[in-house]
């Protein structure tokens, strides 16, 4: 019948479409990990709050119909700490563009949602590490991932551990500078994603490639997290950038021991600096 409702299944694979969509991915396995893994599954019991214009509301019911839009819901509402938009997770997916086998690290993975998610995609032999430093949210994700093949959860802070080394790191809290040990930590061809917060008026999503001659940066859409301890507010920098336009320009991220900061630095903290110029010449640069 028209009025009929649909099934959860059914709304599922709805989500799931226009996930993909977000995301601008062709790969096909990425639809199929939003529609097999039941986000309801990864919250405590409903109702739920879910957030809108930084405000929450209380959902109807603990119908998982509600999670199955593009909302943030929290995990720890007295804490500001929400699982994350799910359109902009897709359109973050579709960019780091996890593969099978990769190995991930995923900092801060909260109740885990956004980990199965990655595992799927590194399916069969792929591993996802999950570093959540809530205690309480690190306990839940360990259960909430138990049916998940490759993942494994870490209650610490990662910016005082050492990382394994990855294929994909996808950071889920605002960082105002990456660790050094997260850059050592990427493979050749290694992708990292997160937020940059490197002032209250900047929140950039920035995707770094570890290539040939350095790290490689392009700036993609804004993104808003709360912060990630030990690589936000105690970072101090000597130069960030004047506004989300100068941002937008940077190209590369050096370590200072590699590179000394020159006249193209947009930022610079103790260890690392951010650059507007690539980390190889253009042609007409290299007089070719």
């Amino acid at each position: 019948m028209a009025n009929e409702r649909a099934s959860i299944e059914e709304i599922r694979g709805f989500y799931a479409r226009l996930m993909v969509e977000a995301s601008r991915s062709s790969d096909p396995r990425l639809e199929r990990a939003f529609e097999v893994v039941p986000r309801e599954a990864f919250f405590p019991p409903g109702p739920w709050k879910v957030m809108i214009n930084l405000r929450y509301f209380d959902t109807p019911s603990a119908d998982p119909v509600y999670l199955y839009h593009n909302v943030l819901v929290a995990l720890d509402a007295d804490k500001g700490i929400n699982n994350g938009e799910p359109s902009l997770h897709a359109a973050w997916l579709g960019a780091v563009a996890p593969q099978r086998g990769e190995a991930v690290t995923h900092i801060g993975a909260g109740m885990g949602y956004y980990s199965a998610i990655l595992s799927m995609l590194v399916l069969p032999t792929g591993t996802v590490t999950a570093f959540e430093i809530d205690k309480s949210l690190a306990e839940k994700a360990r259960v909430n991932l138990e049916p998940f093949e490759g993942v494994s959860v870490i209650n610490a802070d990662a910016t005082q551990k050492r990382l394994p080394k990855s294929d994909v790191i996808y950071v889920n809290a605002g960082v105002a500078a990456p660790p050094i040990d997260w850059l050592r930590a990427l493979k050749p061809g290694g992708r990292m994603i997160f937020p940059w917060r490197p002032s209250e008026e900047v929140a950039l999503t920035l995707l770094v490639r570890a290539d040939s001659g350095g790290f490689s940066a392009k700036p993609l859409m804004p993104a808003w997290f709360i912060p990630c301890v030990g690589a936000s507010r105690e970072v101090a920098p000597s130069r960030v950038p004047a506004n989300f336009d100068e941002a937008r320009t940077i190209r590369s991220i050096w370590r200072k021991a590699d590179r000394f900061p020159d006249q193209s630095a947009i930022a610079i903290y103790p260890d690392v600096w951010f650059s507007s110029e690539p980390t190889t010449p253009t042609a007409i640069e290299s007089g070719k």
